[in-house]
């Protein structure tokens, strides 16, 4: 699990760090809604809220966020083509990556994972960094085929020393 941190406390960590292939422009800025502070949680449904990190130009994380809440997350959407700070300053494992990055009551979400894997981590608790979906898999939520095909794939729990293990599999 990740220490607790407000989402602009991490925008401005992200600012503040210095990674050769950044640029000061290029980092993402504490926007007003990056200053405000997030619910807990969904007064509707309980479950914490999801702070959604995405490229301005990606429909299919806007799919992946129209998931989240039909599934009952409240999201909130924080727009950057900076993304890569923002995945080191969270402890996403190299080669791990997608078009989005989220985190929800201390964990970090990779990618497509589906809301049913994400509610099962809430319940179960581990004491993990969190869960990836490396890549874009067809069929995945925010990236469905008109046909419904899904391609097999696997979502993986992030341990704290960056390793990673099977959490679950979809599309077999």
């Amino acid at each position: 699990m990740l220490p607790r941190t407000s989402t602009a406390a991490l925008a401005l960590a992200i600012a503040a760090t210095a990674l050769p292939a950044c640029t000061p422009a290029a980092l993402p800025a504490a926007t007003p809604a990056m200053q405000a502070t997030a619910p807990a949680t969904s007064a509707a449904s309980g479950l914490p809220a999801v702070e959604v990190f995405k490229s301005p130009a990606c429909g299919c994380c806007g799919a992946w966020v129209e998931h989240m809440r039909q599934a009952g997350f409240t999201v909130r959407v924080h727009e950057t083509d900076a993304l890569e700070p923002v995945r080191r300053q969270l402890g996403v494992p190299f080669g791990k990556g997608s078009c989005h990055t989220a985190t929800v009551d201390g964990y970090v979400i990779e990618g497509h994972v589906p809301a049913g894997d994400i509610r099962r981590l809430l319940a179960e608790r581990p004491d993990a960094r969190g869960l990836v979906l490396p890549g874009m898999p067809l069929g995945s939520p925010g990236m469905e085929t008109p046909d419904g095909h899904v391609q097999p794939h696997v979502v993986e729990q992030v341990e704290h020393d960056g390793s990673t293990r099977p959490w679950s599999t979809h599309g077999n």
